[in-house]
């Protein structure tokens, strides 16, 4: 029993020196079960917004959004695109997939980061709405067909309260490359809209805090 005990707490300071990342729940679909929102359908996306998904929004992608969003990912595309190519090309369509959605429901006032007058406003959205948002534009790329070279992954978070309110529970959408299964996070809660997001391995994201966090990917 002593020795469960050790190796129990020994397990627990590393958890609090190094933070705590949680396990992806298996689906998107699970994901977007457990914080009750209708899961992305083609087209069709029920926007997080006013903090934790207490809003959901829905709004349907048109064939001419899909269209605008093919020449953004081209612009990035050579007849030998990478996979680095493909992750800017993404930045850019979904910092525009933002705006686009902003501009009909509000969102496009969202400032940046998290403040106290935020929960509840309708215009804002804090990390949980963006990860959840972000996830739903890359499906949306995905069933467009725009990438080539990455799978959407299932979003997940990292915390570390060692550092007090700078390594609060932070979350993030992933996008999974397919040739050697490296997980991008894909992180635009820092950014007011409707700036592009910081796309980083997810292994160097948010370790050092948020005043860290990687620049938007230009």
């Amino acid at each position: 029993m002593r020795t469960r005990l050790t190796r129990f707490m020994q397990i627990l300071a590393v958890a609090m020196l190094g933070g705590c990342t949680y396990p992806s729940l298996p689906s998107i679909e699970a994901h977007f079960i457990g914080f009750q929102v209708p899961p992305p359908r083609g087209l069709t996306v029920y926007v997080c917004h006013a903090y934790g998904c207490q809003m959901k929004t829905r709004f349907r992608f048109t064939d001419e959004d899909v269209l605008q969003l093919t020449a953004i990912m081209a612009k990035w595309r050579t007849k030998a695109a990478t996979a680095e190519e493909e992750r800017r090309g993404t930045a850019y369509a979904i910092g525009w997939m933002k705006e686009r959605v902003g501009r009909v429901i509000g969102t496009v006032a969202d400032r940046a980061g998290d403040d106290f007058e935020g929960n509840g406003d309708p215009t804002q959205e804090d990390c949980v709405d963006t990860a959840n948002n972000a996830t739903s534009y890359l499906t949306v790329l995905a069933h467009a067909g725009l990438l080539k070279h990455h799978s959407v992954g299932v979003p997940f978070s990292k915390e570390d309260y060692t550092r007090g309110v700078a390594g609060w529970t932070h979350w993030t959408a992933v996008m999974i490359e397919k040739s050697n299964s490296q997980r991008w996070a894909v992180d635009s809660w820092i950014f007011a809209c409707c700036e592009n997001p910081a796309i980083v391995k997810t292994e160097d994201w948010y370790i050092a805090g948020i005043d860290n966090l990687a620049k938007p990917s230009q």
